[in-house]
């Protein structure tokens, strides 16, 4: 039985962070806190993150390791942080929303298109930025766990 891929433990509301660096641990130090990846898949997620930006558009950034970095991943997971005031995710980039992933197998993909069309819609964006819950949050995604 593999655990819940995402829970109210996995979401953080109302955060600040001074650089997309610190984003991208807080994405991750939630996965591995909640036993989805070993200590080393945030090291990934950094070194991810200097090949190709992982900013989406719309103030979203989704995290993930490199494709090397499955060996670290114990189950699938997905965090949530966010960050109303924004963190500047280079060239102009304000992200609002991140969205960490770590993927079993080939699921990262499958997690990756389900996260996509809920992020297409700009009123789920709006509501994401604004939910003041986890129920919310949770509710928005209802269809990817």
């Amino acid at each position: 039985m593999s655990k819940a891929i995402f829970t109210k433990e996995n979401i953080l509301l109302n955060e600040s962070v001074a650089t997309k660096e610190e984003a991208i641990k807080l994405a991750g130090s939630i996965l591995v806190k909640n036993g989805y990846v070993d200590e080393s898949y945030i090291e990934k997620m950094l070194q991810r993150e200097e090949l190709t930006s992982t900013y989406m558009g719309n103030f979203v950034a989704i995290p993930h390791g490199t494709e090397d970095s499955k060996q670290f991943v114990k189950d699938s997971g997905i965090s949530f942080v966010q960050v109303p005031s924004g963190v500047d995710f280079g060239g102009g980039n304000i992200v609002k929303i991140l969205i960490g992933i770590a993927g079993k197998g080939d699921e990262h993909l499958d997690i990756l298109s389900k996260i996509a069309i809920v992020c297409s819609e700009e009123e789920n964006i709006t509501k994401l930025v604004e939910a003041k819950s986890a129920d919310e949050i949770l509710a928005i995604f209802e269809g990817v766990n």
